[in-house]
């Protein structure tokens, strides 16, 4: 169902994005804010894994160095039937983990110090898991893929608003007072719209990671605990460097969950994903 839900809504995106092209730009103003807007996230796409890993302070770790933490990560990796993982540790008192990579061949997972000193075996167990169905469902391309059309269609929207305040709209002269209204409307919604699409697709992944993650460690509940106890551990000890664009590659979010801002987060309420493991666990939800 979620990954119903997530082809819907990339559907819905590239409509939008060819909506907005069309009516501002026309074909040709669409393809070239498209290839600007792919070239640019390719690179991100290509070096995220290594431009996140620096950015956390993540260094690799061999197994004589964390024992526990590699042969989770190899023995989970094997039931799953992906590659090994390379695996990094980020000297941080927050209890969070992620994964990385363009491809299960060049992935990576990476906890924090304040995980490995909150959670059990079986809890860290259901964390691995999660993060390694990430990595199986190729996220990492999907949320580029995501993010390449919501740049472009933020990029369009501002050219058609710069167009409208300066005179240079796209359209005949004699059009250009009933457009103007709407080309700044556009240049206002249109990226909103997208980047609305854009969370909703990444909540749909987290749940289809969370029902991964059951799946492949066997212990439902342990991740719901999990879920629950970094939850907490959060908001005890916050990630002070945590940043916006990658905030939504996190088990959860490592941003400070404030009133409006929760309306715009990338990752459904904790309690809902609790909810969604226990019914799991109880055979009512596959």
């Amino acid at each position: 169902m979620n990954g119903f839900k997530t082809a819907i809504l990339m559907t819905i995106m590239m409509v939008l994005f060819l909506f907005v092209g069309e009516m501002i730009g026309g074909n040709n103003g669409m393809m070239i804010a498209f290839m600007f807007s792919l070239i640019m996230n390719l690179g991100s796409y290509w070096f995220s894994d290594k431009i996140v890993l620096s950015i956390y302070g993540a260094h690799e770790v061999k197994r004589e160095e964390f024992p526990n933490l590699y042969d989770i990560v190899e023995n989970l990796s094997q039931r799953a039937d992906l590659p090994m993982p390379r695996v990094y540790v980020m000297d941080n008192p927050s209890p969070n983990a992620f994964a990385t990579g363009r491809n299960p061949n060049h992935s990576a997972v990476a906890v924090t110090t304040g995980i490995l000193n909150l959670l059990n075996k079986d809890e860290l167990e259901g964390v691995i898991s999660h993060e390694l169905t990430h990595v199986k469902n190729r996220d990492i391309l999907i949320g580029t893929i995501a993010a390449t059309l919501v740049g472009t269609i933020t990029f369009i929207a501002r050219m058609a608003g710069w167009a409208a305040m300066f005179g240079g709209s796209g359209r005949n002269d004699r059009d250009r007072g009933s457009n103007i209204f709407s080309e700044i409307a556009l240049m206002i919604l249109a990226p909103i719209a997208a980047l609305i699409i854009q969370m909703a697709i990444s909540r749909s992944r987290e749940y289809m990671a969370d029902a991964g993650g059951a799946q492949i460690s066997g212990k439902p509940l342990a991740l719901a605990s999990a879920l629950n106890k970094l939850e907490v551990g959060k908001e005890i000890a916050p990630m002070t460097n945590a940043g916006t664009a990658s905030a939504h590659m996190f088990i959860i979010n490592p941003l400070s969950g404030k009133s409006f801002m929760k309306l715009f987060s990338t990752h459904p309420p904790i309690n809902e994903r609790i909810a969604r493991l226990q019914e799991i666990a109880n055979g009512k939800r596959m």
